[in-house]
């Protein structure tokens, strides 16, 4: 599998994993801002964006597919940053193939199984008539009925690609969907693995993602964490505040 990807600036590398429904793109800003000063390199996940399909969606999968584009295109070890599913997968990365990662910043997720679950949005997605609408007002209005939120609303959105009467969503809604319990869980590992890379927990104020409760088990896995807030900020960090997180993954990657 050859992972899509934008690049931006030169210098060590720096690689970003989007979360889930997410994609290199929604990342563009941030890359062109942390360019300045190193070579970003924007990742399309397996089953979104241009990146190719697959039947599988498990973190194992995605750790493989990212250490492969990290060894190849990449030209590893690098600073990795991951942002919810992607963090994850650049968690299970660090634990499975330290040698690969320098620095690691996770971006509003913790190595803990969640509720958060994304399901009702890939439903509402999969309902939406992209094969029939004669415009993207119809396809966001179809999913105002499941989806309250605008600005979720408009986050999806950036998923639809094509023409009136023949939009598509980007990414593979149906592996996404079954695939739903593995992205909502965490890889098991042994009770002895850990990365001794610095490690960053960058979460939003406002969101329940990284909670206290889950500070011990990252202490575990990542004895060389620290975690940080942004403040004002929800899930996608990076969106709502993004001066803040750039200025916080800038300062932690030197």
């Amino acid at each position: 599998m050859s992972l899509n990807f934008i690049e931006a600036g030169t210098g060590r590398p720096l690689v970003i994993l989007h979360g889930l429904l997410g994609s290199a793109r929604n990342w563009g800003g941030i890359a062109q801002a942390l360019g300045e000063c190193r070579r970003v390199l924007a990742v399309d996940m397996p089953n979104h964006g241009a990146s190719p399909w697959s039947e599988i969606m498990d973190y194992p999968f995605m750790a493989r597919e990212v250490a492969k584009f990290l060894e190849g295109t990449a030209g590893g070890p690098v600073d990795l940053v991951g942002h919810s599913m992607g963090g994850k997968a650049a968690m299970t990365l660090a634990l499975s193939r330290p040698d690969l990662v320098s620095r690691l910043v996770v971006v509003d997720i913790a190595p803990v199984r969640y509720a958060h679950t994304f399901a009702p949005y890939i439903k509402a997605m999969r309902a939406a008539p992209v094969g029939t609408a004669t415009r993207r007002g119809e396809i966001e209005e179809s999913l105002r009925g499941a989806i309250a939120d605008s600005g979720v609303r408009a986050f999806l959105m950036q998923n639809l690609e094509g023409q009136p009467g023949s939009y598509r969503w980007r990414a593979n809604l149906a592996t996404l969907g079954a695939a739903m319990d593995d992205i909502l869980d965490f890889p098991h590992f042994a009770e002895d693995s850990h990365f001794d890379g610095p490690t960053l927990f960058l979460h939003g104020e406002q969101s329940d993602y990284v909670l206290p409760a889950h500070e011990d088990v990252i202490a575990a896995l990542f004895p060389r964490a620290r975690l940080e807030s942004i403040a004002g900020a929800g899930h996608w960090v990076h969106a709502d505040r993004p001066a803040d997180f750039i200025r916080a993954v800038a300062g932690f990657i030197g």
